[in-house]
């Protein structure tokens, strides 16, 4: 028959043991969520850059007619005095 003394020493480590295999594994999901997260972002930021570009060319090729647009035309002299409420 084996005496407490060796039993509990063999239970302290079977559980120290069991500690550090869960740590372990909690590290290891840790180092895999974070490189999920990283190339998640990194991902999300291209795809954006990319609409961010298309965008900017597509704003470029219709400058012509968002000039065209902002230009100032001569007001018509009734236009201006109703606008003042002169009339």
């Amino acid at each position: 028959m084996a005496s407490p003394v060796n039993k509990r020493t063999a239970g302290a480590r079977g559980f120290w043991a069991s500690i550090a295999r869960i740590f372990v594994v909690e590290v290891l999901v840790l180092v895999a969520l974070s490189g999920a997260i990283v190339g998640y972002l990194n991902w999300s930021s291209e795809v954006a850059f990319a609409e961010f570009l298309a965008a900017s060319q597509q704003t470029a090729a219709s400058s012509p007619v968002i000039h065209a647009i902002t230009e100032r035309r001569p007001c018509e002299r009734g236009a201006m005095a109703r606008l003042h409420g002169s009339a």
